[in-house]
């Protein structure tokens, strides 16, 4: 990690702790629950747009961090909220459309009880490999993990992680070796230290890995290459349909009035808009994604049904 990216967490850390206004204004405040840690890469870019938002809609927001679970914790926070538009939450990849297939018994249905506000970015990650793995490409990766099935050893830490490596392993037909850890920290430790060979990352740490020379980054999680991450190519140019972008949306309790999320909404897609917002968001190779509500809901509803079918084939079992 350079000195850059360690004063942007430090100032993180120190001025927009969980539950601290970003913004202020004349009207209601509104909380945003955050499923994930301070500090995190979604986190940091949630609150820059939540901070123009805020400018837009001339109300104070909250953030409030609630890890854990695979963001089980922070909908069922959520849940309990009234549906006044004060109470919203990040919803991303998984709570949105994975936790369906990987969590036994989950106590919420994404489609049912949340009310969809819109879309916040788009977002992608890095496929690492230890300098000691002999690839040097995906493509290598692949043809390597052909050669030695059972033997390339993967660090999944998340249920994001865990379904793209079964993705890899059902469309490119290799056995993986799969890891669990329980933080994207161990394991990129692991593969700079040689102990495992691939693993998944965001994509400002993998760039910066990348330019450190303490491991190889291999390839990018998107359908096609991105502006935001010069000279990596995409993993779905060597395994067809092989394309994991991380999404993120707001989202509200069931049953919000239509006139409040369409005002919300307004706010939000302007936020997404503005080019500050814009690039501040580039700056950790984060591309905004304004949609309607309906877009967004749809999206939740393609994206549950086609990793339902992921976790299927790949035999992966609700825990």
């Amino acid at each position: 990690m350079d000195k850059r990216t360690l004063l942007k967490a430090a100032a993180l850390s120190l001025g927009l702790l969980a539950g601290t206004a970003i913004a202020q204004g004349g009207g209601d405040p509104i909380r945003i629950i955050i499923p994930l840690s301070p500090g995190t890469p979604s986190d940091f870019a949630t609150r820059i747009v939540a901070a123009t938002m805020a400018e837009n809609l001339k109300r104070p927001i909250m953030i409030d961090n609630k890890p854990g679970a695979n963001g089980v914790l922070a909908m069922q926070e959520l849940m309990r909220s009234k549906p006044d538009g004060n109470t919203l939450m990040l919803g991303g990849i998984s709570p949105m459309a994975l936790n369906v297939s990987v969590v036994k018994n989950l106590p919420y249905d994404p489609r049912k009880d949340v009310t969809p506000i819109g879309g916040i970015y788009n977002a992608f990650q890095g496929y690492i490999a230890s300098n000691q793995l002999p690839v040097n490409s995906f493509a290598e990766l692949v043809a390597y993990a052909r050669k030695n099935p059972g033997k390339v050893s993967v660090g999944h830490y998340s249920a994001l992680t865990k379904i793209q490596f079964a993705a890899l392993g059902r469309l490119a037909k290799l056995d993986l070796l799969m890891v669990p850890y329980k933080s994207t920290t161990t394991t990129a430790t692991d593969v700079m230290g040689g102990t495992l060979d691939v693993s998944i990352v965001d994509s400002a740490t993998a760039i910066t890995m990348a330019k450190g020379g303490k491991l190889k980054v291999l390839a990018i999680s998107l359908p096609e290459r991105s502006e935001l991450a010069p000279g990596l190519p995409a993993a779905a140019e060597t395994v067809p349909g092989l394309s994991v972008p991380a999404w993120s949306g707001l989202i509200g309790p069931a049953n919000m009035p239509a006139d409040v999320v369409q005002k919300l909404n307004a706010g939000l897609n302007a936020a997404l808009r503005d080019k500050a917002t814009i690039a501040k968001l580039a700056e950790s190779a984060v591309q905004p994604w304004p949609t309607t509500p309906e877009q967004f809901a749809k999206h939740v509803e393609a994206e549950t049904a086609r990793w339902k079918k992921v976790a299927q084939d790949a035999g992966i079992q609700p825990e």
